[in-house]
């Protein structure tokens, strides 16, 4: 069984930044206790185990801590992976619960990968969990954004989106971890998204992944095709594309793009850069 660990920075700014992720390809996934374990060993946010399946690829994705249904950022390092091993494509992936593909193209020392989300849904979250998840942070109701209502959001994973006004109120993010993890695990939140909308089509975001042991992530694509998803139930003017800038304030900046169709509850393409570590 193969043991070795790609590492690689998803959603990567040029040279810099990105999300570290793992990538485990062999010819048959280990027992879930093993990958639980590697993940551990390996440390970053997420690790993806892929093998053979059919035309395609069998994948799991693993925190230190918890198995995930879906992780955006190792899934652009996993299909800047299997670009390299395998050449340019797109490449069919069967996670736990949706059909998803990934493709990778080299450019040099780097690769752009672009995944296609699982179907997205949304529902406006109800008041008293938005007072636990405002106090969780230390926000006021008036540093919300209400054009961009709390709800909860899903793009192949589950999550709390709470828009916020300035600027000033995103960088100062704090919390505390061990009060997070118990509140993501009990809504099965993978994280709680943070978002400022610069413009239309231009967003900040930070992610808080306490469910997966880890504080903050610098780049998060599931959380991204989920938002995505939700500011086209809204109405929210996308133009069909939205630009996110995340893990700045962690000083690890990533680009993450997402491309939105009009037809409701259909998968995001979420594109990035990746680097290898």
């Amino acid at each position: 069984m193969s043991t070795d660990i790609l590492k690689l920075a998803a959603f990567s700014d040029g040279d810099q930044g990105g999300n570290p992720a793992g990538v485990w390809i062999g010819e048959a996934l280990p027992d879930e206790a093993t990958m639980q374990r590697i993940a551990a060993e390996v440390g970053f946010s997420e690790t993806a185990f892929a093998a053979p399946l059919d035309d395609g690829w069998r994948v799991r994705y693993f925190s230190p801590l918890a198995e995930v249904p879906f992780c955006g950022h190792a899934t652009i390092a996993l299909g800047a992976a299997l670009a390299a091993r395998n050449g340019d494509g797109v490449f069919k992936l069967q996670l736990n619960q949706a059909h998803i593909t990934v493709e990778g193209h080299a450019q040099g020392q780097r690769v752009s990968a672009a995944l296609q989300s699982p179907p997205t849904h949304s529902q406006l979250a109800d008041e008293a969990l938005v007072d636990e998840a405002l106090a969780l942070f230390g926000y006021r109701r008036d540093e919300l954004d209400l054009r961009i209502p709390p709800a909860r959001i899903n793009g192949g994973a589950g999550h709390l989106v709470l828009a916020l006004n300035s600027r000033e109120a995103l960088r100062a993010m704090r919390y505390d971890q061990a009060a997070g993890h118990a509140l993501m695990v009990r809504e099965n939140w993978a994280t709680i998204l943070l978002v400022f909308a610069e413009s239309e089509q231009s967003f900040h975001t930070r992610n808080p992944f306490a469910f997966g042991g880890v504080y903050e992530d610098p780049a998060t694509g599931a959380a991204t095709a989920a938002l995505a998803g939700y500011l086209r139930d809204i109405g929210w003017p996308h133009g069909g594309v939205i630009d996110i800038l995340q893990g700045e304030d962690m000083g690890s900046p990533s680009r993450l793009r997402a491309e939105i169709t009009d037809q409701p509850g259909a998968s995001i393409r979420v594109s990035g850069m990746a680097r290898y570590l």
